[in-house]
């Protein structure tokens, strides 16, 4: 986690997070590091279905066809995020942590996305483990995710974007 802030502060970036399975763990572990305050924003745990669609604005069609735990909600829930926290980089984490199958999908199937201001990237993850464990997993991996995403690309910051 480290390294991931040090390129946003470096890049002068900023981040926000939009969390269900994880409950915000993404966010917690990020805001241990002092001086975070510089490149974060902030999260909205959609915790409860009505939350992605009624806060974060993700589709209810979405939802209702393609279910909470689907890489389409992964994407709207990134992009409607980083849209509402006026942050030029938002990941946001979908899935079933445990310890019972949900909408028919297994446990550890998680969905994340990292969304800047002109792309998307979705990430369809298995996980083992208990839901503590699955957790744990999702922010070392979208941490390492969110490396390589920043690492690929060179895009405009919300700061100098005219579009």
């Amino acid at each position: 986690m480290q390294k991931l802030i040090e390129i946003l502060k470096e890049r002068k970036l900023t981040i926000s997070t939009c969390e269900s399975c994880t409950g915000g763990l993404f966010a917690s572990t990020l805001t241990s590091f002092p001086g975070v305050s510089s490149i974060y924003k902030g999260s909205v745990i959609t915790y409860a279905t009505e939350i992605k669609t009624d806060v974060v604005k993700v589709s209810d069609t979405t939802v209702k066809e393609k279910g909470v735990v689907s890489s389409e909600t992964a994407k709207e829930m990134a992009e409607c995020t980083r849209r509402m926290m006026n942050t030029d980089l938002c990941i946001s984490f979908t899935g079933n942590a445990g310890p019972d199958v949900m909408e028919k999908k297994p446990v550890g199937l998680v969905y994340c996305a990292i969304s800047s201001a002109t792309e998307t990237e979705v990430f369809e993850c298995h996980f083992l483990g208990n839901r503590n464990e699955i957790r744990f997993a999702c922010v070392e991996a979208m941490t390492k995710n969110c490396i390589d995403f920043l690492g690929k690309r060179a895009f405009l910051t919300n700061h100098n974007c005219r579009r």
